[in-house]
C-alpha cells in the first residue's frame, strides 16, 4: 500500500483509497484485522488523525468495521449487495438531479435494463413477488391513493419484477433505475397520465410474467415505455406552448 506525499490529494483521502484496492485486489480478505492507527500512522508517514480520518472514509463506505474492546479494531467488512443498494440509489438520484440528464436518455436506459430482467424474471419469480406485483397493481386501482403514495406503489411493482429476476447483481444495477429514475420520470408524467391505463400495462406485464411468457414481458414493458414517452411529450408540449 502505497501514497504520494507530494500529490496534490488530501493524505487521508490517498491512505482509504489504498486500502480500499488491497480490499478489492485480495491482499486483505473478509474479517481480517487492519493495523492499528499507530502502525498505519508510521506505515504511511502521516499523523494518528490522518489515519483515524481515512479509516472513518472506509466505514462510511461499509468497507470496515470497528469493534472495541481488547481484541477489537478495524476489520474488513464483507459488503453485501443489499447493503450496498441505498448508496446505489443515492448516487444515481444525485446523477440524474445534478447532470440535468433529459428524460428520453433516463428512459431509455431505465427500459432498457428492466427488459433485460424480464425473461429471467418471468422464469424464477416467486410466488412473494408475484403477489406483491398483484397487490401493487389493485393499490393504483384505488381512487383515494394519492400521488405520493401511487408513486411509491410503481417502484415497488417494478422493484419486485426486478427482483424476480433472482439476479443480486442485476437488482443492485437496477436500483438506480428503478428507485431514481422511476421517482423522477413520475414527477413530470404525473399530471397527465391516465391511471386507468397505467394499471391495465401493469397487469399485462403481470399477467406475462405468471404465464413465464419472457417475451410477451418485454413486449409489455415496451408499450409502458411508449406510453411513458407519449405523455412526457404532451408534458413537455403543454410547457412549452404556455411560454
Amino acid at each position: 500500500m502505497k501514497i504520494d506525499p507530494n500529490s496534490s490529494a488530501n493524505l487521508s483521502a490517498q491512505i482509504a483509497k489504498a486500502i480500499r484496492d488491497s480490499i478489492v485486489s485480495g491482499d486483505l480478505i473478509i474479517d481480517e484485522r487492519l493495523p492499528s492507527e499507530a502502525e498505519l500512522a508510521d506505515y504511511f508517514q502521516v499523523s494518528r488523525p490522518t489515519v483515524r480520518e481515512a479509516l472513518k472514509r472506509l466505514a462510511a463506505q461499509s468497507l470496515i468495521r470497528t469493534q472495541r474492546g481488547a481484541t477489537g479494531g478495524a476489520f474488513v467488512n464483507r459488503l453485501s449487495f443489499k447493503e450496498a443498494y441505498a448508496d446505489q440509489v443515492t448516487t444515481s438520484t444525485l446523477l440524474l438531479s445534478m447532470n440535468e440528464v433529459s428524460f428520453d436518455t433516463a428512459c431509455e436506459a431505465r427500459y432498457a435494463l428492466e427488459r433485460a430482467c424480464a425473461p429471467l424474471s418471468a422464469k424464477r419469480r416467486t410466488a412473494d413477488q408475484l403477489a406483491t406485483m398483484r397487490t401493487e397493481i389493485f393499490r393504483q386501482s384505488q381512487p383515494s391513493l394519492t400521488d405520493e403514495a401511487y408513486c411509491a406503489s410503481d417502484v415497488a411493482f417494478h422493484r419486485a419484477l426486478v427482483d424476480g429476476a433472482d439476479n443480486p447483481v442485476l437488482s443492485y444495477q437496477l436500483a438506480g433505475a428503478v428507485e431514481a429514475m422511476q421517482p423522477l420520470m413520475n414527477m413530470i408524467t404525473f399530471t397527465t397520465r391516465s391511471r386507468g391505463i397505467m394499471v391495465c400495462l401493469h397487469s399485462s406485464i403481470a399477467d406475462a410474467i405468471e404465464n413465464g411468457d419472457g417475451a410477451e414481458a418485454v413486449d409489455c414493458l415496451h408499450n409502458l415505455e411508449a406510453e411513458t414517452r407519449k405523455i412526457a411529450a404532451d408534458v413537455f408540449a403543454a410547457r412549452a406552448a404556455s411560454k
